[in-house]
């Protein structure tokens, strides 16, 4: 989601190479959905998520969400999980296991990235 990331200059993509799904965090659980249709109709077999540094979802919790939202405009978001970490390698595991042991997910390979956006950097992360 980030806008300081060009997805397919970092990753040396053409148009049409990937389908590249984007959202805060990078969370594969808000992914999910798309994923599936992705592999079920469109025929991708290979899974890359990836995080990077110096991002936003490291800098907040739920509470602290739910309580700006409650106080700057009256409304309850409790029912809503935004999905902050704090811990960005630790994140990306969570994130491949999520897909690798999700069964509407199909057995491919999965593997996960941190881009440091400092350095134009893309680490594996193992």
């Amino acid at each position: 989601m980030d806008a300081r990331l060009d997805t397919a200059r970092a990753l040396g993509l053409e148009e049409g190479d990937a389908h590249v799904i984007r959202n805060a965090g990078g969370r594969a659980s808000d992914a999910l959905r798309s994923i599936i249709i992705s592999q079920q109709l469109l025929g991708t077999r290979e899974i890359v998520i990836i995080h990077h540094t110096d991002c936003g979802m490291l800098t907040f919790t739920d509470d602290a969400i739910r309580t700006k939202i409650r106080s700057d405009i009256s409304q309850n978001a409790d029912h809503i999980a935004f999905l902050p970490f704090s811990d960005l390698t630790q994140s990306v595991l969570e994130d491949v296991r999520l897909l690798k042991e999700n069964p509407l997910v199909l057995d491919v390979p999965v593997t996960g990235y941190i881009y440091e956006v400092e350095t134009g950097k893309i680490v594996k992360v193992e």
